[in-house]
């Protein structure tokens, strides 16, 4: 039997067994939502008190949940018969704690008994899936942006960093611009994540952005999943649009769209102008290009020059050309260069690159006895996967 890759994020997980050149065979939310003692579910008018998030920010916060997670993923998902469990290799985000990481290497070997185990720092993996060992990522996830070197395969934590930004938050800032431009209409969260997945793009740079500002044109669209939008009927009244609340209801079922228009770009824009989030910080291209300043020259370029996209919000419309065009213009000597995938790689490699080169390594490391084994973690306990793993 294949491994298996897991690459849980703080929104998707993605599993599957040990085959490069495919895409993940289970693709599915991290989020989980609680169930009631007698097995039911909650009512979906309390769901939001009721979802559990097993991974924050890219950490693993509730481990309760993330066992119940990984049991459904292993025995349901990838088909694993208990007491004939094989080996997994999990995929690991930058500057994960060492007490996380023992913590994980516990969970699979004492309440999933797996034959074996690796890990990998989400970097070199994604590094791996494009053929290179050497270079950069820029991974923006749901919850955080990595932007880490690699070199021979190993990170170099001094010149990585971690935001605690990620694409949650410019969820949050369309939910906000949104409000301003259709302040009668009550959007949740979630209506949001899909409006951005669906809508969101990137200017051409700066000044194209400051002209979208000025004269972009609104659009209207239907809500996510056909959904009708909701109004605060004490909002209606108060603004003159009902006489009663019994008017209330007649209302609700009229309105079906929402208008986009400067907003869709505002989302992509934050990332290089992290003023629009709030945030005294530098755009995301030169981060990378300091970030690469602490290591040593001879180094830079071969960085530089390999720099590869990953996580889902990389692939926003015309995120990658924006990203080239501000490198180009960046002060560096060396500017940072796109690796492009290979072709015979799945579409949407970015979405889940890490899993991909995880798969790629996991047909190395067990065939040629690199993992922790059983035996490994019985005699030296969680600890050991600091030795066999990093």
């Amino acid at each position: 039997m294949e491994a298996a890759v897991v690459d849980a994020g703080s929104k998707l997980l993605k599993a599957g067994l040990a085959v490069p050149d495919q895409a993940p065979s289970l693709i599915m939310p991290t989020q989980m939502k609680r169930m009631l003692e007698d097995g039911s579910s909650a009512d979906n008018s309390l769901l939001e008190d009721v979802t559990i998030d097993p991974v924050v920010r890219g950490c693993v916060k509730d481990w309760d949940a993330m066992e119940d997670l990984l049991h459904h993923v292993l025995y349901t998902g990838l088909e694993w018969e208990v007491g004939n469990e094989g080996q997994i290799l999990f995929t690991e985000p930058l500057c994960t704690p060492k007490a996380v990481r023992e913590r994980l290497v516990q969970l699979l070997f004492e309440t999933f008994n797996v034959s074996g185990f690796y890990a990998s720092e989400q970097a070199v993996l994604s590094l791996y899936a494009v053929g290179r060992i050497s270079g950069c990522t820029v991974d923006i996830g749901h919850g955080k942006i990595d932007i880490a070197a690699v070199l021979e395969g190993a990170v170099q934590h001094i010149a990585s960093r971690r935001f605690e930004v990620g694409g949650i938050d410019l969820t949050k800032l369309l939910a906000q611009e949104l409000c301003i431009s259709n302040p009668m209409v009550n959007l949740s969260l979630s209506d949001v994540e899909k409006l951005k997945e669906q809508f969101s793009c990137c200017a051409e740079d700066e000044v194209a952005y400051d002209r979208m500002l000025r004269s972009c044109e609104t659009e209207e669209h239907t809500l996510p999943d056909g959904q009708h939008a909701s109004c605060s009927s004490a909002h209606l009244l108060q603004v003159g649009y009902l006489s009663c609340v019994s008017d209330y209801k007649i209302l609700q079922m009229t309105i079906q769209v929402i208008r986009i228009g400067r907003e869709r770009f505002t989302v992509g824009e934050a990332l290089f102008q992290p003023s629009i989030l709030g945030l005294e910080a530098h755009g995301i291209v030169e981060q990378l290009v300091r970030s690469i300043a602490t290591v040593s020259s001879e180094n830079q370029k071969q960085l530089l020059e390999n720099t590869v996209l990953c996580g889902g919000t990389t692939s926003m419309t015309g995120f990658e050309s924006r990203f080239q065009k501000e490198a180009s213009l960046c002060s560096s000597a060396i500017r940072p260069s796109l690796v492009k995938p290979p072709e015979y790689m799945p579409e949407n490699l970015s979405v889940y690159s890490a899993w991909i080169g995880g798969a790629i390594l996991a047909k190395v490391v067990f065939p040629q006895n690199q993992h922790v084994t059983k035996a490994d973690y019985d005699e030296t306990g969680p600890s050991v996967v600091h030795r066999k793993c990093f």
